[in-house]
């Protein structure tokens, strides 16, 4: 069974323009700068030649990977998300229990996560932790540094499609 994986809409474009990028840019300077390097003689002693081919590789390889990604991509709406509870795509307003601060994060795909951004992967455990809550609801989270509780303040939309 294929793994379904999360995605929203602008995370899904950003992939997509990265493949395109990849496969249509890169891939032709890389190839350019292998016929370079070729041209400077042997290929055994030759830094850029190596230099390059490992370039190459790392850039087939993200290819194969955003195919992948891409191809199991379950893309949702989150401007359409049901705010009754947290889901993908919500952005949540949390009240840390211990520390009495709030901290507010939008669940997404672990491809789009991005804590200094303020998005957290649904997949993490504090991701896993909140679907489903409500506002009110406590929401108990262990962590390797111990547990922490949190309560649901606040469910909103992203105005971003």
């Amino acid at each position: 069974m294929i793994e379904r994986l999360p995605m929203s809409k602008t995370g899904h474009q950003k992939l997509r323009d990265e493949l395109q990028h990849l496969e249509r840019v890169e891939r032709g300077v890389v190839v350019k700068a292998i016929e370079v390097a070729r041209e400077h003689g042997d290929l055994k002693e030759n830094a850029e030649y190596h230099a390059a081919k490992d370039r190459q590789g790392h850039i087939e390889g993200r290819i194969i990977e955003l195919k992948d990604k891409l191809s199991r991509a379950e893309v949702i709406d989150c401007t359409r998300v049901n705010t009754n509870m947290v889901v993908f795509g919500t952005i949540v307003e949390l009240l840390d229990l211990d520390t009495e601060e709030e901290v507010v994060y939008q669940l997404l795909g672990p491809e789009e996560a991005d804590v200094k951004k303020g998005s957290i992967s649904v997949l993490s455990p504090i991701g896993r932790s909140m679907l489903g809550k409500e506002i009110g609801d406590e929401v108990i989270v262990v962590t390797p540094g111990g547990k922490r509780e949190f309560e649901v303040v606040k469910i909103g939309l992203s105005d971003q499609p």
